[in-house]
């Protein structure tokens, strides 16, 4: 029998790959408003299950090396009449490989969630800030994704304590976003808020706009 922690994970799982479906669904994006550590669980599936949404264009292998493979095949000890299928078998497996390799040497970054935006007494919905292990690159993703004006952006600020904010850049109200923290070093105690600007972001280099969802950083 599955233990609570075992039970939320594997709903986690079936909830970020989609399978998730109805009143069961439904109940669970309940529980994520309410519980950050649910929340938090989400977004770490997420992060795990992100690489497979990243689509590999084909590509055309050049002329010299379907040459070389059809010198490499052993025709003459292989019947006529089973030439082809293994013909086809090898230029399959050899396309294959070629789409393969970038996936094994592309490293996807290791992400964890670091805090938990909520929402203002205004608003409802929640994000997950997750960071890389190298602290050096932030990802948002919206729990709860909405339509967001034309006229307006959303803009990430890390507010360290009595000091001003500062922008950490865009980030798209429908999506999982990437930034980059540059020369800035986020540390505990520091608020990170998404302020609702005009459009390409505030105009004075600090929010113009309310503050739609904020949380305080205590571990990192």
């Amino acid at each position: 029998m599955k233990s609570k922690g075992e039970y939320d994970s594997a709903l986690a799982a079936e909830y970020a790959l989609g399978t998730l479906r109805g009143p069961a669904r439904l109940n669970f994006e309940q529980r994520v408003q309410r519980e950050p550590t649910l929340a938090a669980l989400v977004a770490r599936w997420q992060t795990l299950l992100a690489p497979l949404d990243l689509a590999l264009a084909p590509v055309l292998p050049p002329e010299r090396v379907w040459k070389k493979i059809q010198l490499s095949l052993p025709i003459e000890a292989v019947p006529r009449r089973k030439r082809w299928d293994y013909l086809g078998w090898a230029l399959a497996a050899g396309l294959a490989a070629l789409l393969l390799v970038p996936r094994f040497i592309t490293q996807p970054q290791d992400f964890a969630p670091a805090v938990v935006l909520n929402a203002g007494q205004q608003g409802s919905g929640q994000w997950i800030v997750s960071m890389d292990s190298g602290k050096r690159h932030l990802r948002l993703t919206p729990l709860n994704p909405q339509t967001l004006a034309v006229a307006n952006s959303l803009q990430l600020w890390a507010i360290p304590p009595g000091d001003k904010p500062r922008s950490l850049g865009l980030v798209a109200a429908e999506k999982p976003t990437e930034l980059a923290l540059n020369s800035l070093t986020l540390a505990q105690g520091m608020t990170i808020a998404i302020s609702l600007e005009p459009a390409g972001g505030s105009p004075t280099g600090l929010p113009t706009g309310p503050v739609l969802y904020s949380g305080q950083l205590t571990t990192l």
